[in-house]
């Protein structure tokens, strides 16, 4: 049975999607097979793993919206051993075409139901909000990443992040728990940044992961590629930062 993790953040810019994209496929990398699910209408995961966003013929908007087997919209991605759930831009409308849906927080969790038993991690790339779509990803979920940036607004919106995983927790998700925070685009060398790495381990304490991802131009570059880091350049900084914290997520989630 698939370990169900999302990526949350509703600040923007903070290596969301990065880190979905790469930490996937580190772990493909380690012989697990991996579905990305691309909840982002952005669809910065979709691209990120070399599909064409204007070739797509099924999407995830198609399975929530419009009931469509999961396995119809997946596709084999440019990671080794990881499969994509792709987007595109129709995913916008899917909040308000799930207004009056029964159970709609519900929608994804019934979704990927028949396909949990084919893979080993399931791993969730939400929109930088709090929206219906991060409330579904969360109640399908077991565990939570929290990307963090490693500058002065990171831990702002932060408390209203973990009042919402835990109001999920309570009413929608019983088994939902943070598996982790990772710090991102980190430079220890600054002072800003070291002082929100003392903030973030004060509010976390272990949940902390000990790598931290670091600004590396080469992980910027790689999604114009449509390749992950590891694909990339195997050998850049931020290559073996995400290799690193995929040792830390397999051996928390076993």
């Amino acid at each position: 049975m698939a370990y169900v993790l999302t990526l949350a953040n509703q600040k923007g810019g903070v290596g969301k999607t990065t880190t979905a994209v790469n930490l996937a496929a580190f772990i493909g990398k380690k012989r697990k097979s991996v579905l990305v699910i691309d909840l982002d209408p952005q669809g910065n995961a979709t691209s990120g793993l070399g599909i064409d966003k204007g070739e797509l013929e099924s999407t995830i908007y198609d399975v929530i919206v419009n009931d469509e087997p999961i396995k119809n919209a997946i596709l084999e991605s440019s990671a080794k051993n990881v499969n994509i759930c792709p987007t595109n831009i129709n995913l916008a409308g899917a909040e308000i075409e799930l207004v009056n849906v029964m159970s709609r927080e519900q929608v994804l969790k019934n979704a990927i139901k028949p396909v949990k038993n084919e893979y080993d991690y399931i791993i969730i790339d939400c929109p930088p909000s709090l929206s219906i779509l991060t409330i579904n990803a969360l109640t399908a979920s077991d565990g939570i990443i929290i990307p963090i940036q490693g500058e002065y607004y990171a831990l702002e919106g932060l408390t209203q992040l973990v009042d919402t995983i835990n109001i999920v927790k309570k009413k929608l998700n019983k088994n939902l728990s943070i598996l982790g925070v990772v710090l991102t685009m980190f430079d220890r060398r600054t002072q800003l940044t070291r002082q929100v790495e003392e903030e973030v381990v004060n509010y976390f304490g272990d949940k902390v992961f000990a790598t931290h991802i670091p600004r590396n131009v080469r992980l910027a570059e790689a999604p114009s590629h449509g390749v992950a880091i590891l694909d990339y350049d195997k050998n850049s900084k931020g290559s073996k930062a995400y290799e690193a914290l995929a040792t830390e997520v397999i051996k928390r989630t076993k």
